[in-house]
């Protein structure tokens, strides 16, 4: 092995990449349940303002509804995106560090 694994875990390296994860993944979950959350708190105090009428049977509920699903799918698209642009990059690099490939 070209270093240890003890050396690669204490690296500064390694350190800002987990840190790097945690940052993107925790702004990303905050975002996702102030999406969810938010739309369930609108349900529960304001539901005359989804109830509006947009059409002859649809309500202002629904499109916001399949808006939270859709941005649900961006976040996750953006996390993916990420991972496989920055992330994984990283790790393969570190990974040919600790075996020297």
């Amino acid at each position: 092995m070209a270093k240890d694994v003890r050396s690669v875990l204490e690296s500064k390296e390694f350190k800002a990449l987990v840190a790097k994860r945690a940052r993107v993944s925790t702004v990303l979950m905050i975002m996702l349940f102030l999406l969810y959350y938010g739309f369930i708190l609108l349900i529960g105090f304001n539901k005359p303002f989804l109830a509006q009428k947009i059409g002859e049977s649809t309500t202002l509920g629904i499109p916001m509804a399949v808006a939270v699903i859709i941005l649900a799918w961006v976040l996750t698209l953006v996390y993916v995106v990420w991972a496989n642009a920055i992330f994984d990059p990283e790790v393969e690099r570190l990974r040919g560090q600790l075996f020297g490939k």
